[in-house]
């Protein structure tokens, strides 16, 4: 054995590793905040539990699990892919953790493509859980699982655009109050737990617009129902998608 054979090979890791860590620490942080997983699993699952065994709205004809377990699925996509995530890249980015990470060798793309895989990666763990409530409470999901997944990718998407435009362009402390806002208004007039026909026929077009309401209805018609691919709700989360997404690269600050 020669001293070549200790010879350090200064470099950075294949871009593929790098990702691949930096998406494992993204899913590490999720989980161990408080709030994040007050987010993404324990409202979700005392909602679909509370609104499932306690007559408390009334849902229309059919069973209330039925109608609830699509809706709280597509509310945990938006709790992850938006809420969470505005809020906690709002805070990287006062805190200059974006700067700083843009900078290694890791770039700025890969660091949005591991956001990105570990948002998905939660969400996989959120849609296991929720499953797994909901048919322990009688649920009997229908219809094509790969429409279903292919609604919650394009919904991902839409909702992601979303919250980093929300978090690239607004201060941290501003972001953390308007994603809670925001959650909290499109949880009670996107159609998650009331029915879009409890309201007014005057605003339910704008309601069925926004993407927790196409989301929820695309989910709740392929779940439920049983329906092919719903194109309607599928276009309206994919232009929120392609503009939201479009906006966050032509405004999205680091600093």
């Amino acid at each position: 054995m020669t001293a070549l054979d200790f010879t350090p090979a200064p470099g950075a890791a294949p871009f593929p590793r790098m990702v691949l860590a930096q998406a494992g620490a993204e899913i590490r942080a999720m989980l161990r905040n408080g709030e994040q997983l007050l987010l993404t699993l324990v409202i979700p699952v005392l909602l679909l539990v509370g609104f499932s065994l306690a007559p408390l709205i009334d849902m229309g004809e059919g069973r209330r699990i039925d109608f609830l377990a699509p809706g709280v699925l597509a509310l945990a996509v938006m709790s992850t892919a938006f809420t969470g995530q505005a809020i906690a890249t709002g805070f990287e980015r006062r805190y200059g953790v974006l700067k700083r990470l843009g900078a290694t060798p890791l770039s700025r793309a890969g660091l949005m493509m591991a956001k990105t895989a570990a948002v998905v990666a939660v969400e996989g763990i959120q849609a296991v859980v929720i499953v797994a409530v909901g048919l322990a409470l009688g649920w009997r999901p229908q219809g094509s699982f790969l429409s279903a997944a292919l609604l919650i990718v394009v919904g991902t998407a839409a909702f992601s655009g979303l919250g980093l435009l929300m978090a690239g362009t607004l201060r941290a402390e501003a972001t953390l109050a308007a994603a809670n806002l925001v959650y909290l208004v499109l949880l009670g007039a996107g159609g998650v737990i009331f029915p879009l026909s409890k309201f007014p026929e005057g605003v339910r077009p704008v309601l069925e617009g926004l993407p927790i309401s196409a989301l929820t209805g695309g989910l709740r018609a392929v779940l439920t129902d049983g329906a092919a691919l719903p194109l309607v709700p599928l276009a309206v989360l994919t232009a929120w998608a392609v503009l939201s997404l479009g906006l966050v690269s032509r405004t999205f600050r680091w600093e």
